[in-house]
């Protein structure tokens, strides 16, 4: 090897699979995934949501982010991505062992075979870096998931209740579409597309996150008439950090440095410039006014709704995207909200089931119609692929994202509601009231903002000429 230099050399730590780009930019990637959600969507929840409810809202985000990790190396990581048990999941052990994560990566269950035979059609997935790897990578997309959820119940879910929640719900609905769609169960299969999460995250979030502020019941009175944002600017924080953070969310889904990683970068830009300039445009056109929360909500749809085919559609589709991006989930938040019984009653904070349900299912069917056949074949395992505006098969890949769409739906609709129902058996869903009214301080004992003094709120009263006395108060002074 006295040809090779010195940093490509194999070693005991450097194998000859070990592509160093390859794993460079999965680590790089799942940080960045990561990042969007601790700090990206702890500081979002802290800033978009009412003052009294930043701690609350934030800490739901960070505690999800923890269990998660722990859980997914204990027993779900296996359950999405290892050695089929069913169509639907994968068998449950610990990714723990050191031989198991310094080996080379390799999703066992994801070889495709020609329809009705034994011919391989793909080989397995087995990208170029350790195990470790993929692990971290996939992980922190389990987590972002939960928290995603976690946005349709800010403002009054016990939060007891949450921590039995997000493992309960990551073992028996996200490890069930990981698996079904990504891991090589029957959907992957069958070659239903989600590029990198629109099924598997945002839909599953959407529809999980509204069925269980269903069961978990609504906000105060007081705060579902008024709920202001208390720092625009954090949230804006957060919201950056989200869409530079999707960079990786994106880049990351080949599971390699490639054209394909590029392209989907860029399409991932051009879909959430265009959604966000979209939601804005019709605020203006029928509220009046630009808005800031608005302009959030255009982003954060505009993403979603590229990740089901980031890597499968041109820049002119995601442009097209863009626009329906920004537009039918405008619809379904500011207008069919208002006139529908079922979205009046369910009392969804953030409006999740419309920024990622909706938007989830609709990059999911115009991945559908708009799958270059070129830049399927460059990705996915079923060759041939193509939307349905290409003609031929294309129809055929329309239906199948529909009933990828349908299971993953009925599945989350399904499973949450037991899983709600369980927990209420044990401990109460939503806060009580006295909680409710106080909100963080009476929750945590702790409060987002010390207005004066050291740490403490005061009240200031004045005496005499331009002096002050301070006596502490349990509320901020006006």
């Amino acid at each position: 090897m006295s040809g090779v230099p010195v940093g490509y050399q194999s070693s005991a730590s450097s194998p000859d699979w070990l592509n160093k780009g390859d794993n460079a930019w999965q680590l790089t990637a799942a940080t960045l995934v990561g990042l969007q959600s601790f700090p990206g969507l702890v500081v979002l929840y802290g800033g978009v949501v009412k003052k009294k409810w930043a701690v609350n809202s934030a800490f739901m985000a960070l505690y999800a982010f923890a269990a998660v990790w722990i859980c997914w190396v204990t027993w779900a990581y296996n359950m999405s991505f290892g050695d089929k048990l069913i169509p639907i999941w994968g068998k449950a052990r610990p990714a723990l062992n050191q031989g198991f994560l310094i080996g080379q990566a390799a999703l066992p269950a994801t070889a495709h075979f020609h329809a009705g035979g034994d011919a391989l059609e793909t080989a397995a997935v087995e990208p170029f870096y350790p195990m470790a790897t993929v692990v971290y990578f996939q992980c922190v997309f389990a987590a972002i998931t939960l928290i995603l959820v976690a946005g349709s119940l800010l403002g009054r879910m016990s939060f007891l209740a949450w921590m039995l929640f997000v493992p309960l719900w990551l073992t028996f609905s996200y490890t069930i579409g990981a698996f079904s769609v990504w891991g090589g169960g029957f959907l992957f299969q069958w070659g239903v597309i989600d590029y990198c999460g629109g099924y598997v995250i945002h839909l599953s979030a959407g529809f999980a996150g509204f069925t269980a502020a269903y069961w978990v019941g609504p906000r105060a009175q007081k705060d579902r008439e008024r709920f202001p944002p208390n720092n625009i600017l954090f949230t804006l924080t957060g919201a950056g950090l989200l869409w530079m953070g999707w960079a990786g969310f994106n880049g990351g889904g080949p599971y390699a440095v490639n054209s394909v990683a590029s392209m989907s970068v860029v399409n991932t830009n051009i879909c959430t410039a265009m959604s966000l300039i979209v939601w804005t445009c019709l605020d203006v056109i029928f509220f009046g006014k630009p808005s800031v929360i608005g302009a959030v909500q255009g982003m954060i749809t505009g993403l979603v709704c590229i990740t089901p085919g980031a890597g499968v559609v041109q820049g002119w589709a995601a442009l097209v995207m863009g626009v329906l991006a920004g537009s039918i989930p405008w619809y379904t938040m500011m207008i069919l909200h208002k006139r529908s019984m079922l979205l009046k009653h369910v009392d969804d904070t953030l409006g999740v089931i419309h920024t990622h349900g909706v938007a989830g299912l609709l990059g999911g069917l115009l991945t559908g119609l708009l799958a270059d056949p070129t830049l399927c074949n460059l990705f996915l395992p079923v060759t041939n692929s193509q939307g349905a505006f290409y003609g031929g098969v294309g129809g055929a890949q329309f239906g199948k994202q529909l009933v990828g769409a349908l299971f993953i739906i009925g599945w989350n609709v399904a499973v949450t509601s037991i899983i709600c129902v369980a927990i209420n058996s044990v401990v109460p869903l939503r806060m009580p009231e006295e909680k409710l009214e106080v909100g963080d301080d009476a929750v945590h004992g702790e409060e987002a903002y010390a207005l004066w003094g050291d740490g403490e709120l005061y009240d200031v009263t004045e005496h005499g000429a331009g002096r002050a006395a301070v006596a502490p108060v349990s509320t901020p002074p006006n």
